[in-house]
């Protein structure tokens, strides 16, 4: 900006020249009345011999426009560089000159500026050098601010971190226990910053709370196949009671057979999922981004009649590594499911919380592995498998501890 009122104030003094030089001839001819003769002692070419006569001596005959020479009696001060790029016929000069000078000029505070007497011309550079002077005030309080947030924020983490390690030194903790506890601070003051988001949206009214929670997890929360199909009603309510969770590397989320206390959307990272079965075996399976767990809860939730106590987890999710989810309590979803339980109540809802449940994942897969061992003892065409007496008392136990490995999850579709 800077740059272009300086080239537009001096293409004005050029004007000014131009009208002066005009008004002392009689006919106002620019071509003749703004250039003179003058005697140049430049090298001489063999074409300006002839014009030596004229000149005499070592000087020869030129023709030089006195409006654009900035040696002559017209003072242009501040715009005198500003001649050459009037005159030049490069866009390109006259777009980064004009830029140039007015960088230049605004960081060094206008120290090289030598204007003449005119009133525009000293105004103009005054507000250069308060326009340098006020950029730089507002730089160096820029910086300092940074820098008081970066200190501070660096001094809390300090302080926290000292009296975590203190408190594990108290507690005696052993260097495995200590490690992942520095992991995880690390991992969540980088996730967070140090701050807590969520503490400071819940102040906020209720309404405005409503919107940045709904613009902080609908996309996310709508990545849910429990979710994608929900009214944008049942979807505000969600975003509103959801809250992140924040879980470093083989953290366990929940063991097999506590209680559910609620149900966890992974964001991102991948959970593993264990489910202990009989004879020492164990079954797993991934959870990506996407996935959820704690389906048990909704079925609680939907079950008639209502049963105060909390369901037991079919199975020990861990994660596999830095995993950021959201969670919904039991009381929230609670309340969602009686809230809105017309539209809980669909088939089609139904259907798609037991496709995507890891429990009956699990227990599908079990049933189809004993299936097809079934079909391969029964078959005959397998040599590899001994024929089974039929009627025998050890392969009928043998089947039904099979049929028994895994056991079959209910919910409300039942």
């Amino acid at each position: 900006v800077a740059g272009g009122c300086w080239y537009v104030l001096a293409t004005q003094r050029v004007v000014t020249c131009l009208q002066q030089r005009c008004e002392r001839s009689a006919r106002c001819d620019i071509s003749s009345s703004c250039s003179k003769v003058v005697c140049s002692t430049q090298y001489l070419s063999p074409e300006n011999m002839l014009k030596m006569s004229r000149c005499g001596g070592n000087s020869t005959l030129m023709t030089k426009s006195f409006c654009f020479d900035p040696d002559g009696i017209f003072q242009y001060g501040i715009y005198e560089p500003a001649l050459p790029v009037i005159s030049s016929n490069s866009l390109a000069v006259k777009i980064l000159y004009p830029i140039f000078w007015g960088l230049l000029n605004l960081s060094s505070f206008g120290n090289e500026l030598s204007p003449t007497s005119n009133p525009l011309e000293v105004v103009f550079s005054i507000c250069i050098v308060l326009g340098g002077l006020l950029l730089f005030t507002l730089l160096i309080g820029n910086i300092q601010v940074f820098l008081h947030v970066v200190m501070a924020n660096r001094k809390t983490l300090q302080l926290r971190r000292r009296d975590i390690e203190w408190w594990m030194r108290r507690r005696q903790l052993p260097s495995g226990l200590r490690q992942r506890v520095r992991h995880f601070e690390t991992q969540t003051w980088d996730t967070m910053g140090g701050e807590e988001e969520m503490k400071w949206i819940e102040e906020l009214p209720d309404g405005l709370r409503r919107d940045i929670k709904r613009y902080l997890c609908l996309d996310l929360i709508k990545k849910v196949p429990l979710f994608d199909s929900l009214d944008d009603l049942i979807l505000d309510n969600i975003c509103d009671r959801v809250k992140p969770l924040v879980y470093s590397k083989d953290v366990k989320i929940i063991r097999e057979g506590d209680p559910v206390l609620r149900m966890v959307f992974v964001v991102s990272g991948r959970v593993k999922r264990s489910q202990g079965l009989s004879k020492g075996k164990i079954a797993t399976s991934i959870l990506e981004p996407g996935g959820f767990l704690g389906d048990e809860l909704l079925s609680w939730c939907l079950r008639r009649p209502f049963i105060d106590r909390l369901p037991a987890s079919s199975a020990t999710f861990t994660c596999i590594e830095y995993t950021e989810a959201f969670g919904l309590n039991e009381n929230d979803l609670r309340y969602i499911t009686e809230h809105f339980r017309y539209r809980f109540a669909n088939n089609q809802l139904k259907r798609t919380t037991r496709y995507y449940s890891s429990n009956w994942r699990s227990w599908a897969a079990v049933n189809i592995q004993f299936a097809w061992r079934c079909y391969r003892m029964k078959s005959k065409s397998d040599p590899s498998i001994p024929e089974i007496l039929n009627g025998g008392n050890e392969d009928r136990l043998r089947k039904y501890a099979a049929m028994f490995m895994s056991l079959k999850p209910r919910d409300h579709l039942e």
